[in-house]
């Protein structure tokens, strides 16, 4: 009210003077209004515990936010804002508010709240089968005629309403604490939920019940009984009048969005039973069309996986179950506490069933979206131009397609997106794609749109020589010269016209008496041929008439030759005229002229000799009439007094350009090559990345985008990148240090980069180094940039943005160039080009250093056409931004801050925002926002803004603190989210105003808020692993998010190449969340928040980014288990409660298995073979399995076993979506060789590997919480990985739980009736052995020198010291086992209760080995008494009792009294044996139990340290902490020794260094790495 007072100069009632702000002075706002909501945030966060405390005990950031939502806020804060607010009261202290809107918990639970619907369809559907399915019937439709299964089947109801009631339980056990003398109306919504659905779970229960009673008593389905059916019926149909309800909103879905926008008092008590009154998440539904269309993908699915599910999954387990239940007479093994056991295992039975049940709709939809992704993908027109040939067929299109695309149309406001306009465009799209109309005649025809093109093409050539992808040699046969000789048709990339000219030699000769059209028909029918002919033709003419002096008589002769052929060819005689077959004998002495003018040392009498030759050929051999000498001088075609005193005829005619005409010389060299080259040049241009670049500008041309408007009118944007410590550009010694390898970076570059480091070179040599060493002295800065450039540094990263600010000035220049300005500067840049490319130094750039040159590129290319105003419209336009948050406190003390200013000083459309710390007093430091650019004029650094801050910047995760900080520095209608180890091309950059028009699209109902960009992974070439990353990301960031934003609608923010709506997230809360913990994955968030706000994510594969992704195990698993811990919090999170229920059903799945769905059901996998080998292992411990042997029905239950494990195999099919991807954008073979490729590579092993990753983090978050940042690194990965690291990061995530899955199969294997068939052994277990050898294996399979044998045992040794270094208060898990220790049991510390005693319950599975393997022992004597499994423990306690004896005995004897102590040991030794020989002697123990009890006790041990840690408060209390943690160093001793075997073993065998390194390696390989010297370190002098 205040603001709209002063806005509208309101009169103040008491002083009669306009009103004045109830706060004023310097930084009112900030201290009165910023500050003290900053302090509570402050405070709430240290409450936190930097994280580690319970989300529900501190108000994080969306809590302070949604509390503004309310209309009563200010009742409560005052204005201006009271201090003394119990708002501004930390949460747990006296009268201070608590959580706003949601409160936070961590549970397994919150996967079902926010999910419900979708867990209520799936328990419900798997009732309803097996009820059908229990009647034994052939097909379900037979079952159902049945009254009796259909009464049945009312069940459901009863489930439905008890799955109501445990959701309301579940809410108040969640939510209470929301509950306050404010919020009374939330707590009576809590009781009456739970009450409602209490009796309709005992309404329901009692009218089945009654059902079934009347029919009981009248033996039949009689009319009363009938009666009371109908009753049930009538209530079950009020139960779902809600859900027809939403039914019809869903059909009409712009009701629905209507009663969720309008704000009036009715709606909001309409559905105040359903959903709270909240600022997002209403009016979310899409349009019809969109909706039909994600409706019909789901019921697809869901048909499929019921179907499946039923048949395969649910009906062959009825008879197994029914024969078990039955199952009589059978003898356990063991102390049976109760009767009928046989029921749990049927239980066991089913559990791996209902496991895959609920996980395989994942599987449904990977399939499924692999197929609609293909098809999409396909009618994009993804994929139609794959590699060099397919560009080739194209290219004759292409310049109209970019001609089409990125060159703007003058059109009337009015006239943009109308009908008409729109099928115009479509048209034109037709014709340019199948080459309707010979589009490219257009071209010819118009010279100017040749050049602009041409422009445009070499520009982008240039920027590829610049990048060293290409070298001087392909860039001339790439590039489109000017038309400098008066050529008359387009002057194609030399590439293209390449054998066409010699292809048409040989037609002429065939058809050598053939009418001239003929003849030329079946030359143009090749359009690269026809364009051969003709610029031969005027080439010969120009070059002719160039090298012979004008004004003599030679001069005369040429041009009276060339008028009887142009006139041959005028009236068709060509052929009448001319014999074809000499026209090879002129090739020949054309292309040996060409060679002659091209040697560096011109020997012009050979110059002379050839021309007379090729003379003598043309006036003796070519013409078919022969003519009299006196006719020849008549027709003027020879001299007119010939004197042969004089010498030869050219022989002072003739005059070579000098060699500053270097354009004259390239032109030369194309001629020759057009004459001479029988290569196809299918691998031009040599380098992968410039093929696969061109390839895919080249089909995006072809692509649907909107037209691109002038620069002047596009949407301006900026570019925001978030840094903070990371490398800027690498440093001299950073390149030349060498591992233990004796690898150093640059080394490895050049081998992985060959072709890069040749142009390197290739471009060095011709900007004036003599020598390779000069490299590292003159040429230096060149050669840190050529290396940052293909890491992942900041350098790279600018350099990419910064291609938009170069795209930008050089599309203002063609918007607004004349045909002159485009013809002289065609003539100019070629020049230029050919000077540069021969070796001169432009004047422009004389006075500069070759590196500074040749990094800001503003004296080179299309820049010097410039008329001044193209450099005000792009920066009018464009401006990037990187927030350096501690670029403040680098100034002067890291020699990145001097590279940072490298950086300004050489883009000037980079900004750099820091914090800035003031030191004003003592103790007293101010904060600042800062933007800084670079001053030309100056020569220094420049302040553009400085905005004080209420404190420090970091309160939430760094990552998104830094990005909204600096968000407000940034220009324009949108901005684009670039992360550190991200890269741009510049054909790309072109592109970028096309994309920007999606903003003034509808897609849908609404336009885009939230721009999907694609992105390529450019680190796929440096090893297998890399490439096994690089494909899976690859078809996530392609085919699974077009899927997602088409047909799906619920495409997110994954990452940081999105462009988004500035001003739209501005006024919404940024562009990512920063709460502690809780928002560690902070981009998705942005399209959580979104989405939920009423946005629109869309997804655009025309334009592409460049992303770096993790190279090494180490780093990938990290990236990963930050990932799937991110994942886990999501799962607690507010915005994932709102979307799970305020999305409409369809859109709910899509979001849950593309999101935490996508990490539970991987987690599911994993359970499901824990299950399953735990129920084997029950089976055959107990006896049963021996029992089910002996029963009819046993096959059966095996081959139900087998099917869920071949249903567990089907994980395959997560592979699909990176084949079917693979297939539309390279091809079916390519695709399917790749995949070959990557199993021999053991791909599957890195993949298992992976899903144990996200399955161990994603689940201890869930439970445990602990998700923290990982710093993963993104450096070269060459060295080898030591044993003791490789133990850290995977001992409890892979190692132990692979360890725990290899005794239950060597158990099951010694103890089954049915692993006795070792083929059947086999088959059961195999894929759990394969789980078992990949969580063990793969840290060393994918490590390099993983199996070299000294490396290995250098290992060992260190592991060891590791192990038994002791360490202090300050020593870090790096260096001692301990500190490790104790940090693994983190998690364990910030859990609650509750997840307390479920790890305490999850522990007591150790037990199992000892309860079940004693009674096997002979000492057991086939006794199955209680005492057995009592007495057994006897040997626990001894166990542990020799060893704490042994350690008491050397903590006092070892050092001074050493006897003593080797007396003790030898003491217990013999105690040992003596005891061993009596059991054996007098018990019925048999020497091999001794081996098969460990299998019992060692289990048992592990499960008492596990509990023991979870007890770790107590148990230090009395003082047996000291023996817990003595024994878990010997389990982890004892660990290393299983993990190290294998690996001991491969690196001991001949041969398995050279394999691993061989299969590590192999793309690397074929790139030309030499990886076998890079890891002996064998260099050879470079």
């Amino acid at each position: 009210m205040e603001l709209n007072r002063i806005l509208e100069d309101y009169i103040d009632e008491n002083t009669g003077r306009p009103v004045l702000p109830s706060i004023s002075g310097e930084d009112a706002f900030l201290n009165r209004v910023v500050t003290p909501i900053y302090n509570i945030i402050r405070a709430e966060v240290n409450n936190s515990r930097s994280g580690t405390a319970p989300h529900s005990n501190w108000r994080n950031y969306d809590d302070i936010n949604e509390f503004f939502w309310s209309s009563h806020c200010f009742q409560r804060l005052k204005w201006p804002i009271d201090v003394g607010s119990s708002f501004f009261v930390p949460m747990g202290q006296r009268n201070g508010v608590g959580k706003t809107g949601y409160v936070e918990q961590r549970s397994f639970w919150n996967l079902y709240r926010c999910f419900d619907r979708l867990w209520v369809m799936l328990i419900l559907f798997f009732q309803a089968a097996v009820i059908v399915a229990w009647d034994g019937t052939s097909t379900p439709w037979d079952a159902l005629r049945s009254r009796d299964v259909q009464v049945r089947l009312l069940t459901v109801f009863i489930t439905w309403a008890g799955l109501r009631f445990l959701q309301s339980l579940l809410d108040a056990g969640t939510q209470y604490s929301r509950v306050s003398r404010g919020t009374m109306l939330l707590g009576l919504r809590m009781v009456l939920k739970s009450v409602v659905a209490t009796v309709w779970t005992i309404m329901f229960a009692v009218l089945y019940v009654k059902i079934w009673s009347q029919r009981n008593h009248d033996k039949r389905w009689s009319a009363e009984a009938n009666s009371r059916l109908r009753t049930f019926l009538g209530a079950a149909f009020v139960f779902i009048i809600p859900e027809l309800l939403a039914l019809a909103l869903f059909i009409l879905p712009w009701i629905r969005n209507f009663l969720e926008k309008t704000n009036f008092r009715i709606f909001y008590a309409l559905t105040w039973w359903f959903q709270s009154r909240t600022f997002v998440g209403r009016g979310l539904r899409e349009g019809l069309v969109d909706n039909i269309k994600y409706t019909l993908f789901w019921i697809v699915v869901l048909a499929s996986k019921f179907v499946f599910s039923y048949f395969l999954q649910i009906k062959p387990m009825v008879a197994p179950t029914k024969a078990l239940w039955k199952l009589k007479g059978v003898h356990y093994k063991w102390h049976e506490f109760f009767s009928n056991t046989n029921r749990f295992a049927v239980g066991l039975l089913w559990l791996p069933v209902v496991l895959i049940y609920l996980m395989d709709l994942q599987i449904w939809y990977s399939i499924f979206s692999s197929i609609v992704g293909a098809l999409v993908g396909l009618f994009s027109h993804l994929g139609e131009i794959r590699n060099v040939q397919q560009f080739r067929l194209r290219f004759q299109f292409f310049a109209s397609a970019m001609q089409f695309n990125l060159m703007p149309e003058e059109q009337l406001l009015n006239t943009r997106g109308t009908l008409k306009s729109k099928f115009h465009d479509a048209i034109q799209r037709l014709k340019l794609r199948y080459g309707l109309g010979r589009p490219f005649k257009k071209i010819e025809s118009n010279q100017i749109e040749a050049y602009r093109f041409a422009l445009l093409w070499n520009e982008i050539i240039e920027t590829f020589r610049e990048e060293d992808i290409v070298s001087d040699r392909e860039v001339e046969l790439l590039e489109m010269p000017p038309n400098s000789w008066n050529i008359s048709v387009i002057c194609w990339p030399c590439l293209l016209l390449c054998n066409e000219l010699l292809l048409a030699l040989g037609q002429a000769k065939e058809l050598v008496d053939a009418p001239d059209k003929r003849l030329w028909r079946k030359i143009s029918k090749h359009e690269y041929r026809r364009c051969a002919v003709i610029e031969s033709y005027d080439s010969i003419k120009y070059l002719l008439l160039e090298i012979v002096k004008d004004g003599t008589e030679e001069h005369s002769i040429i041009i009276n030759l060339f008028e009887e052929i142009d006139h041959a060819i005028r009236i068709d005689k060509f052929t009448q005229t001319y014999k074809t077959t000499a026209l090879l004998q002129i090739h020949s002495k054309l292309t040996t002229l060409l060679e002659l003018i091209n040697k560096p040392k011109k020997d012009m009498s050979q110059v002379v000799s050839v021309l007379q030759a090729l003379f003598e050929v043309f006036i003796r051999d070519f013409t078919k009439v022969k003519r009299t000498p006196e006719q020849l001088r008549q027709d003027g075609v020879v001299p007119l007094r010939p004197n042969t005193s004089t010498g030869l005829l050219f022989e002072n005619a003739v005059e070579l350009p000098g060699v500053e005409n270097a354009s004259f010389y390239r032109k030369v060299r194309r001629f020759h090559r057009i004459l001479t080259s029988r290569d196809s040049m299918n691998n031009v241009p040599k380098n992968l990345e410039a093929r696969r670049r061109i390839a895919f500008f080249s089909n995006s041309l072809f692509m649907n985008m909107p037209l691109a408007p002038q620069v002047e009118k596009m949407l301006a944007f900026s570019v925001l990148t978030p840094y903070y410590n990371e490398e800027v550009t690498y440093g001299k010694e950073q390149l030349r240090s060498e591992n233990e390898d004796g690898v150093s970076v640059l080394f490895y570059l050049q081998k992985i980069y060959d072709d890069d480091w040749k142009n390197f070179i290739e471009r060095m040599r011709r900007e004036g180094m003599g020598d390779e060493s000069e490299i590292w002295t003159t040429k230096l800065r060149d050669l840190r940039q050529w290396a940052s450039h293909r890491g992942q540094t900041l350098s790279r990263t600018v350099r990419g943005m910064m291609y938009y600010y170069k795209a930008l000035k050089m599309l203002a220049f063609l918007d607004s160039a004349s045909e002159m300005d485009i013809r002289g500067g065609s003539q100019e840049l070629a020049s230029l080009g050919s000077m540069r490319h021969d070796g001169a130094v432009d004047s422009l750039g004389a006075s500069r250093s070759p590196s500074s040159r040749s990094f800001s590129r503003t004296s080179s290319g299309v820049n010097l056409l410039f008329k001044g105003h193209e450099y005000g419209i792009a920066m009018m336009k464009y401006v990037y931004v990187v927030s350096c948050q501690i670029y403040g406190a680098q100034k002067g003390k890291d020699p990145r801050a001097e590279e940072i200013l490298y950086l300004m000083k050489n883009n000037e459309a980079l900004r750099v925002a820091y914090v800035d710390e003031v030191h004003t007093g003592r103790d007293q430091v101010e904060y600042y926002s800062v933007l800084v650019k670079y001053d030309t004029q100056l020569e220094k650094e420049a302040e553009i803004y400085r905005i004080r801050l209420p404190g420090p910047l970091k309160l939430g995760e760094g990552k998104p603190e830094n990005q909204n900080h600096a968000l407000i520095f940034t220009r324009g209608d949108a901005v684009q989210t670039i992360d550190m180890n991200q890269d741009n091309y510049f054909e790309e950059a072109l592109k970028m105003r096309n994309l920007l028009e999606e903003f003034r699209t509808y897609y849908g109902i609404r336009k885009p808020t939230i721009l999907g960009v694609r992105e390529h992974v450019f680190t796929g070439s440096v090893s297998s692993l890399a490439w096994f990353m690089s494909a899976q990301e690859t078809s996530f960031v392609t085919l699974g998010q077009r899927v997602l934003a088409n047909p799906l609608k619920v495409r997110m923010h994954y990452g940081h190449p999105d462009v988004f709506d500035r001003f739209w997230f501005l006024t919404r809360g940024g562009i990512s969340k920063a709460s502690k913990v809780i928002n560690i994955s902070e981009d998705i968030f942005a399209g959580f928040n979104c989405t939920l706000r009423g946005g629109n994510v869309t997804h655009h594969e025309y334009i592409q980014v460049g992303k770096g992704r993790d190279v090494g195990l180490n780093q990938i698993s990290m990236f990963e288990a930050k990932v799937a811990s991110g994942n886990g919090e999501q799962v607690a999170s507010r915005d994932v409660y709102r979307l799970g229920h305020r999305l409409d059903f369809f859109r709910m799945l899509s979001f849950f298995y593309t999101s935490v769905g996508f990490f539970f059901t991987t987690m599911m996998v994993v359970l499901t073979v824990y299950a399953f080998l735990w129920g084997r292992l029950y089976l055959a411990l107990s006896g049963l399995e021996a029992g089910m042997m002996q029963n009819s029905n046993n096959n059966k239950a095996l081959s139900t076993i087998l099917n869920q494990q071949f249903i567990i195999q089907m994980g395959l099919f997560t592979a699909l979506p990176m084949i079917v991807e693979n297939s539309l954008e390279l091809g079916f073979l390519p695709a399917v060789w790749d995949f070959l490729t990557m199993q021999l590579q053991l791909s599957s092993v890195f993949y298992t590997f992976s899903m144990g990753t996200r399955t161990h983090f994603f689940g201890r978050t869930i439970l445990h919480g602990g998700a923290k940042y990982r710093a993963t690194g993104r450096g070269f990965v060459v060295e080898h990985k030591s044993f003791a690291e490789n133990y850290r990061l995977y001992a409890r995530s892979h190692f132990g739980k692979a360890i725990e899955l290899g005794v239950i199969l060597i158990v099951y294997a010694t103890h089954s009736t049915i692993a006795r068939n070792t083929f059947v052994y086999i088959a059961m277990t195999i894929s759990s052995w394969f789980l078992v050898v990949s969580w063990i294996m793969a840290p060393f399979i994918f490590n390099p020198s993983g199996f070299d044998w000294l490396k290995t045992v250098y290992d060992w040794d260190d592991f060891l010291n590791w192990i038994w270094f002791r360490g202090g208060v300050f020593t870090k898990a790096e260096e001692s086992w301990e500190t490790w220790w104790y940090e693994e049991q983190d998690h364990l510390r910030m859990t609650g209760l509750w997840g307390k005693l479920l790890e305490i319950i999850l522990d007591l599975r150790f037990f199992f080995f000892q309860y079940g393997i004693v009674y096997q022992l002979g000492i057991a004597a086939g006794s199955t008494s209680i005492l057995v499994y009592l007495l057994s423990w006897i040997y626990m306690v001894v166990a542990i009792g020799i060893y704490v004896v042994i350690a008491y005995a050397r903590d006092k004897y070892a050092a001074k009294q050493h006897i003593y102590y080797r007396l003790v040991q030898f003491l217990v030794i013999v105690l040992m044996i003596l005891l061993i020989v009596v059991l054996l002697q007098f018990t019925s123990l048999k020497f091999l139990d001794i081996f098969r009890s460990l299998l019992a006790f060692i289990p048992t041990g592990w499960g008492l340290i596990s509990i023991a840690q979870v007890l770790r408060p107590f148990l230090k209390s009395i003082a047996i902490w000291e023996t817990v943690v003595a024994l878990a160093r010997l389990y982890d001793i004892l660990f290393g020794v299983i993990i190290m075997a294998p690996v001991a073993l491969l690196s001991w065998l001949p041969g398995s260094q050279a394999m691993q390194t061989r299969m590590l390696f192999n793309e690397a390989f074929s790139r030309g790495l030499q990886i076998s010297r890079i890891l002996t370190g064998k260099k050879s002098n470079h």
